[in-house]
């Protein structure tokens, strides 16, 4: 047990941590992170003046990953592993007020707003996410992935559907959705990266084939082609093939393969991986909080340094200790 909860826990550090040093950078062109902060990122930063984002938080503020999962995993948790549409609809609502109340810009994504407005004019659950092929889903699925054993594939995808239909009801979201709850919930299980990308693979292929179509290319096969693409890369490689390549920007079928590959180029340390990903540009921070939550479940908290874990803890006034147990505890029940 104590290496189950040590897995919870990296999975959720590893998005936090991930999210936090790609606050800074995220929305900014890769040149220009080089020019501010070198070629790797060193550790985290505070919210640069006049980004459009992030200007003004502290270094190791997490942005709307982090808080939309942990917003999804306490709905997982009142349901027994199934989030409900109305109480998401209303709680993502909440959140934004609170981070208006706050001042932030960083507010809900395109597909989320769309699919909430669509909602309130009367749209049913099922359509009101038909446009959605954002990553919002896959940005905060992580949770489902710790409340879920991955050796039920379709308990595991129901979870996903019932947790992203509202905003991303789109055969490219829900795979890519999918293809993260995976792999978190197979190195929850204990499987090495390899085996967890296999698991993702396998999940988005399958994922793809529920909701509404959208024209977009095909998830699982990209996650394939883009963790092969940068084996044996030196580092600076890595990221110049995924930002090249791969792409970086929010669409589904560019940051989670992005995310992947650069789990997949440093799979022996999460905190590498979250620091090439927060380095790539675009919608670096949803892809460093996908690799950190991906690479944090196969590998548990304490490949993250001490520090990492304590700062997005003491800044954001995170608690993932009890999150995570009861999380783990419908993880054990198994079932709905």
């Amino acid at each position: 047990m104590h290496e189950i909860r040590s897995r919870a826990l990296g999975a959720l550090y590893g998005l936090a941590i991930g999210d936090a040093l790609g606050m800074p950078t995220q929305s900014l062109p890769r040149a220009e992170i080089v020019a501010r902060y070198g070629e790797l990122v060193g550790d985290f930063h505070p919210g640069p003046d006049g980004h459009p984002l992030a200007a003004g938080l502290p270094a190791g503020a997490v942005t709307d990953d982090t808080e939309q999962a942990v917003l999804l995993a306490r709905l997982v948790i009142v349901g027994g592993g199934v989030a409900d549409a109305g109480k998401l609809a209303r709680a993502l609502l909440g959140w934004e007020e609170s981070m208006r109340a706050r001042g932030s810009l960083d507010l809900l994504g395109p597909s989320t707003r769309q699919a909430l407005a669509a909602l309130a004019a009367g749209a049913d659950v099922a359509e009101a996410g038909r446009q959605g092929v954002t990553n919002g889903a896959a940005m905060r699925v992580a949770p489902v992935g710790i409340a879920t054993p991955s050796g039920d594939s379709r308990l595991l995808e129901d979870r996903v559907v019932a947790a992203s239909m509202l905003t991303h009801n789109t055969g490219v979201a829900l795979a890519g959705a999918a293809a993260v709850a995976a792999a978190v919930s197979a190195g929850i299980d204990g499987a090495a990266l390899p085996g967890a990308i296999g698991r993702a693979v396998s999940a988005a292929a399958s994922a793809a084939r529920r909701g509404h179509w959208a024209a977009a290319a095909d998830v699982a096969a990209r996650i394939t082609w883009a963790t092969g693409l940068v084996a044996g890369l030196p580092r600076d490689q890595v990221i110049d093939t995924v930002y090249r390549l791969v792409g970086t920007s929010l669409a589904t079928q560019e940051s989670v393969p992005a995310a992947f590959a650069v789990a997949a180029a440093c799979k022996g340390d999460p905190w590498l991986a979250c620091r090439v990903a927060a380095s790539l540009g675009g919608d670096c921070d949803t892809i460093a909080a996908m690799a950190g939550a991906i690479c944090g479940a196969c590998h548990g908290a304490g490949a993250f340094p001490a520090h990492a874990r304590e700062t997005v803890a003491r800044v954001n006034g995170l608690s993932f200790g009890p999150l995570a147990d009861d999380l783990l505890a419908i993880r054990a029940a198994g079932h709905d």
